[in-house]
């Protein structure tokens, strides 16, 4: 059974400047600027403002199905992410694994590159950037 019209709404803080057009969604904040664009997904994304003068941002699907009315909440948490994002930040950390030839790695170049030994038991050095 399809259902006429479902919608749900996010809050988005003052520090951050949501942009949508279409379905291309671009979030800007204190630690830079994301964007993630929504091709796949049958939605329509608005930016509208409530009562209390706070901004939203409100995601709706025309007679869906349950797969596209699950994907409203899925979109809204790719939204939550890029917010996450350019206020917050990730950090990823990295771990060497092996099963025979132990690698060495060494960080060079102030930080900003890395210098990989015994690669698969190659003799050559890989230098990445």
């Amino acid at each position: 059974m399809k259902t006429i019209l479902s919608s749900e709404t996010m809050d988005i803080p003052d520090d951050v400047k949501l942009f949508v057009k279409a379905k291309l969604i671009e979030a800007e904040g204190p630690r830079g600027k994301l964007c993630r664009y929504f091709k796949h997904l049958n939605l329509d994304f608005q930016l509208i403002k409530d009562e209390s003068g706070k901004r939203k941002l409100k995601v709706e699907a025309w007679f869906d199905s349950r797969k596209t009315s699950a994907a409203i909440r899925t979109a809204l948490s790719h939204v939550e992410n890029l917010i996450t994002g350019v206020t917050k930040g990730y950090r990823t950390k990295m771990r060497f694994v092996y099963a025979h030839f132990p690698i060495n790695a060494s960080i060079t170049n102030g930080n900003k590159g890395i210098e990989i030994r015994n690669f698969l038991g190659e003799k050559k050095l890989h230098n990445r950037i």
